[in-house]
């Protein structure tokens, strides 16, 4: 279990430097997770939440691209931006650092695929017992639909103990499956209600109630009068977001 993550100031290249430009980034010092086995990042686009989750994959030795510890692609470089916040986090675990864990990255999921495929193919009949695809539902990834393939790694590989980083993993999900994959977290982890919520907002990374999310808030008033809602909306000026 992930109990905290520190962030070394003393290890940071050059603070004028992107990613330590992002305020979240630039003011964070330590998060502690111990209190939750879930954590859920929330926050408006560019509040640096998959900068810093990519950070914590690179720092326990996972690939930007995603999969397991097994995996390595050529993108993982210390040219890439992420690579110098990564050398600057320290990871502390309780009771030790075992090293299983898996990063699902929705936005590069293809590559996954294509490496999965790639894997299978060379270690069929030769190093292993099983075809490498038999842990991803027993067929390649590419001939299912997108979604299909997002629940199929979501529900083959988060059913054991390690550190698991996901990044947008409702992307493709249809509602049926955002609840199928909440049942799946529950059963998971037992803590799904109380759950660490934190938000990348106003440039801290600050704990925050589920109902206070703008997430939360913008799909209440969209349930509670849809039609006032988009009138308001598509006003001239419109004052929803004020």
């Amino acid at each position: 279990m992930l109990a905290s993550l520190t962030l070394l100031h003393d290890r940071i290249p050059s603070p004028t430097a992107y990613p330590f430009t992002v305020p979240a980034i630039q003011s964070l010092k330590t998060l502690d997770f111990s209190n939750s086995r879930l954590t859920f990042f929330t926050g408006e686009n560019g509040s640096g939440k998959s900068t810093l989750l990519e950070a914590i994959a690179l720092s326990y030795g996972l690939s930007l691209d995603g999969g397991n510890r097994n995996f390595a692609f050529q993108a993982d470089a210390p040219t890439d931006d992420t690579y110098p916040l990564s050398r600057a986090l320290r990871l502390s675990f309780r009771p030790v650092r075992t090293g299983e864990g898996f990063f699902f990255r929705a936005e590069t999921l293809f590559n996954v695929a294509t490496r999965l495929d790639e894997l299978d193919a060379q270690d069929t009949g030769k190093l292993l017992l099983a075809p490498v695809l038999d842990g991803y539902g027993g067929r390649s990834l590419h001939t299912r639909s997108h979604g299909e393939a997002f629940f199929t790694v979501l529900d083959h590989k988060f059913r054991r103990s390690g550190l698991f980083l996901l990044d947008e993993p409702e992307a493709a999900l249809s509602p049926q499956r955002q609840l199928a994959f909440l049942i799946l977290l529950h059963n998971t982890v037992r803590e799904y209600p109380g759950a660490q919520i934190l938000s990348f907002d106003n440039g801290v990374i600050h704990p925050i109630a589920y109902e206070d999310t703008p997430a939360f808030q913008i799909t209440r008033r969209i349930m509670n009068d849809h039609k006032s809602f988009v009138n308001e909306l598509l006003r001239p000026e419109p004052t929803l977001f004020d």
